[in-house]
């Protein structure tokens, strides 16, 4: 039996979440579901993306994946399955699967035209299920829908490359549960532009020239430890996912706060490279 992921912003409070698991159990008892996240912001499609994009391939082949974000049909936002990489993705055409395909083309994608549809108010539940169980016996895309090119790109999420590679003009696209800042810009496009200059990373009125690897890197352990970098000391560095990331050394947003806060930072603001 596949497994069936879930992914909303449905948060736990309500019932929602419930329902779909007991939908699902309902249509395939022996189903395996794992609950990725049910905390993304309301309607924040690059935050889905993000979370997603880093987590869907530590799957194996074959999982299924619900996409519970800004899920309601318009004529602007068909309902659409795709696979990728061995994966499917049940999901409006909101963006979301074109972000996490940026790199990549889909293997397949259609439009979900299945039988008498439910026109309400939670597609997941009526629409995006079905498909799930669907794939999940064994089924094939093209019974559940047509196919579709006509796959929703998010332009405005990717990073600008400004004054002939000497500049990049980056974005915040996630805060984790440290308060840590997520840009948009990976280590790929820094080494790509960075051939070997000096950098100054500007955020607010900060300026960083040194990304690290790991958190702990900042310490300098040939020092004493009074006079190390210490709690509360901001950083950059290349996240797991290989983002650029802005870090307070072991911050926690009770005490010594986190870079969202100390910074002033939050979605969609700026950060900048510049090249010397």
């Amino acid at each position: 039996m596949a497994i069936i992921t879930l992914t909303t912003d449905f948060g736990l409070k309500d019932h929602f979440t419930a329902v779909l698991k007991g939908s699902i159990y309902s249509e395939l008892p022996d189903a395996k579901i794992v609950d990725i996240s049910h905390n993304i912001t309301p309607f924040n499609i690059q935050e889905c993306a993000y979370i997603l994009q880093n987590s869907y391939h530590n799957f194996p082949k074959g999982t299924i994946h619900i996409v519970g974000v800004d899920s309601e049909k318009t004529p602007e936002n068909e309902h659409i399955a795709v696979l990728i990489n061995g994966h499917y993705f049940i999901s409006a055409n909101t963006g979301v699967i074109g972000l996490i395909t940026s790199e990549m083309k889909p293997d397949k994608v259609v439009e979900i035209k299945i039988p008498n549809p439910i026109h309400g108010s939670f597609p997941v539940m009526s629409v995006f299920i079905q498909v799930a169980c669907h794939i999940a016996r064994g089924g094939t895309l093209e019974v559940v829908g047509k196919s579709f090119d006509n796959l929703k790109s998010l332009r405005e999420f990717s990073p600008r490359i400004v004054e002939n590679g000497k500049k990049i003009i980056g974005s915040v696209i996630y805060i984790d549960n440290y308060g840590n800042v997520v840009t948009n810009i990976q280590k790929h496009l820094f080494d790509a532009y960075r051939n070997g200059r000096n950098f100054k990373l500007l955020v607010r009125n900060h300026k960083i020239n040194e990304i690290f690897n790991a958190y702990s890197d900042i310490l300098d352990f040939n020092l004493e430890k009074d006079k190390r970098k210490s709690d509360g000391d901001l950083l950059a560095l290349f996240n797991s996912s290989d983002y650029i990331e802005l870090a307070i050394y072991r911050s926690n947003l009770t005490t010594v706060g986190g870079a969202s806060t100390l910074l002033g930072l939050d979605y969609r603001d700026t950060v900048i490279i510049d090249f010397e």
